[in-house]
Order: C-alpha cells, then sequence, then structure tokens
C-alpha cells in the first residue's frame, strides 16, 4: 500500500473517532507499521489547573490511538483493530504549553494479536512524558492466489 494510500486511511481513521476530535489528534506521519499522531496543547485538556500540566487521559488516549494506526498500516493487516492490552508508563509531566507526539511501532504480528510500543515527547526528545506497550487484535490479509 502507498504511503499516499495510508495517510488518507489514518486520516479517515482519526476522523471516524469522537476522542480523537475532541483532542485535536493529528496525523503527522504513517508509513507501514509505524504512526506519528501529534495533540497541541489545549487549556480544556488541563489535568492540573495549579501547573498546566495535560491530563493523564489525554496522553493515554493519544498513545491508544497511535498505537493502533501502527497496527492497522503494518503491512499483513486486514484492517481493524482493537486494544487488548495497553500499558503507560508515566515518566514525567508534558511541559505545559507544549504539543505533544506519539511515535508508535508495531513491531511483531501473530495471526491474533499485534505487539506494539510507543512513545509520548513533548519538545524535549530526550526524555520522554510516557511510553507504552501494548497488544492489539490483529487479522492478517488473506494471501492473495
Amino acid at each position: 500500500m502507498s504511503d499516499d494510500k495510508q495517510l488518507r486511511i489514518a486520516q479517515q481513521f482519526i476522523s471516524s473517532l469522537p476522542h480523537a476530535q475532541a483532542l485535536g489528534i493529528k496525523v503527522v506521519e504513517i508509513v507501514p507499521g509505524r504512526s506519528v499522531f501529534a495533540m497541541p496543547y489545549d487549556e480544556k485538556l488541563i489535568g492540573d489547573p495549579a501547573t498546566g500540566v495535560l491530563a493523564g487521559g489525554a496522553v493515554s488516549a493519544l498513545l491508544d490511538t497511535t498505537c493502533g494506526a501502527a497496527v492497522m498500516s503494518h503491512p499483513e493487516s486486514a484492517g481493524m483493530t482493537a486494544t487488548l492490552d495497553l500499558r503507560i508508563d508515566y515518566m514525567r509531566p508534558a511541559t505545559p504549553g507544549q504539543a505533544i507526539r506519539a511515535e508508535a511501532e508495531c513491531y511483531h504480528v501473530t495471526r491474533s494479536v499485534a505487539f506494539v510500543r510507543a512513545v509520548a515527547l513533548d519538545d524535549d526528545r530526550e526524555q520522554p512524558v510516557a511510553t507504552a506497550s501494548g497488544a492489539f487484535t490483529f487479522t492478517k490479509q488473506e494471501a492473495k492466489a
């Protein structure tokens, strides 16, 4: 599948998810088995008004959505996916005022499960805001005759 087609599919995926629309999630890059999405800083997503730090749930939703897109873009994927398990480790608060970028890679697939790792970053690319690892439903494309 061409990168342009994958980009169109990822943009349709994002536009069909009400939570992604509410969070302002945008597709930055999508290539086979890898996706990069971004979420702008928005005051309505602040989890701690005293510090201006984004809510962890918004970061979780960004990571989950980015991971799902990485699975869907895998060369062997037949299409849709769902989260089976997602572990998120928060490393530090996101810097107030900065967008969050999530990068996910689908690194292994079986007949029915895809495994993904991801990272959420703000402008400090050396110190992640959060990391994630997960398992997602997966259906392989049927072999072409």
